[in-house]
């Protein structure tokens, strides 16, 4: 089924083997999201345990923003799909507002990933950072903190509305 559009990128976000990309790779941003949150809520208030889990940051800050990235462009392909299909405004506004929490999400996360990266920066006495002042990995790690709490509430809300979209109407 070729969608009407004809914009190869779409495409990439669009399908795969005849399937919606969107529900393939949500899953993605469901695991990392909430992992990368977790991970920079631990670094930033057990400084004992960083060089454990710093690596770990350090690829969740960069393969989460990937990731929601890419589950919201492939929303907004399967939003065109349904309207494309003649979906009502009913399911249709259940939809938006998922968009709407999805893609808070997406800007939260890659917030929270710069943050986390700074932070890792700054704790990890790194040469390229020399003298910054200790308040500076204090100050970094409130706003990450803020950033992770921020990061899971849009998650559970932009799974919910997905959900309640699915489940109370599309499928």
């Amino acid at each position: 089924c070729k969608p009407a559009y004809d914009d190869e990128e779409d495409d990439v976000f669009n399908e795969i083997s005849g399937l919606p990309v969107h529900p393939l790779v949500v899953h993605v941003a469901v695991v990392f999201l909430p992992l990368l949150a977790l991970g920079s809520i631990v670094y930033a208030v057990a400084p004992r345990w960083r060089p454990r889990t710093g690596w770990a940051v350090v690829l969740l800050a960069i393969t989460a923003p990937i990731g929601a990235f890419v589950a919201r462009q492939s929303g907004e392909a399967l939003e065109r799909r349904l309207t494309e299909a003649g979906y009502g405004p009913e399911i249709l506004d259940q939809v938006n507002t998922h968009q709407s929490y999805g893609n808070l999400a997406f800007w939260f996360t890659l917030g929270l990933g710069v943050a986390a990266l700074i932070l890792v920066t700054l704790a990890t006495d790194n040469p390229r950072m020399p003298g910054a002042p200790p308040w500076l990995t204090t100050v970094t790690s409130v706003v990450v903190i803020a950033l992770a709490v921020v990061v899971g509430i849009y998650v559970f809300l932009t799974g919910d509305s997905g959900a309640r979209a699915v489940w109370e109407g599309v499928a």
